[in-house]
């Protein structure tokens, strides 16, 4: 990882969770003044959701104080009955937003052998089972479309395993 990489997430980490009071709903010009620079990233990333099947629903968690987006694939099983899946987590930070995956500890091996970029398999192998959960996080901040790439290819794995 180069030192500005480096810089750069020390510098995002430093930022605050935003979207705290359970009273205002995150409409689009909320995450739009929230995120400023960002949102054509975020906006980009919407757009290419919808192509995925993935709808983003928002919802206020008292446990953490915040809203967050959950991402949700659903298809139809073979009886007929709709299955709903969460994909990913998102969170609006000053400047950027987060996009958190979690993924059954069995799966590490086929997310690393996924076409990713070195930064993402990076994240991979580093991440720490979630003590007794058998589940890793990998957490992406995003402030442009550089990762998209990652973060999609994810999605489509996460769909495939439900």
């Amino acid at each position: 990882m180069s030192d500005t990489t480096k810089i750069n997430e020390k510098s995002i980490s430093m930022k605050k969770q935003l979207l705290r009071d359970p009273a205002i709903f995150p409409t689009e010009k909320i995450i739009e003044t929230s995120l400023n620079d960002a949102y054509s990233a975020y906006h980009q990333f919407i757009n290419q959701l919808e192509k995925s099947d993935i709808q983003l629903t928002w919802k206020y968690y008292t446990d953490g104080k915040a809203w967050l987006g959950k991402g949700l694939h659903s298809w139809y099983g073979v009886r007929g009955g709709k299955k709903v899946t969460t994909i990913f987590w998102c969170s609006i930070w000053e400047d950027f937003f987060k996009v958190t995956f979690y993924y059954p500890e069995k799966y590490r091996k086929e997310v690393l052998s996924l076409p990713l970029t070195t930064i993402a398999k990076e994240k991979v192998s580093n991440s720490k089972q979630m003590g007794k959960m058998k589940f890793f996080p990998l957490v992406f901040d995003v402030d442009s479309i550089n990762m998209f790439n990652d973060i999609f290819t994810l999605v489509n794995f996460k769909k495939k395993i439900k």
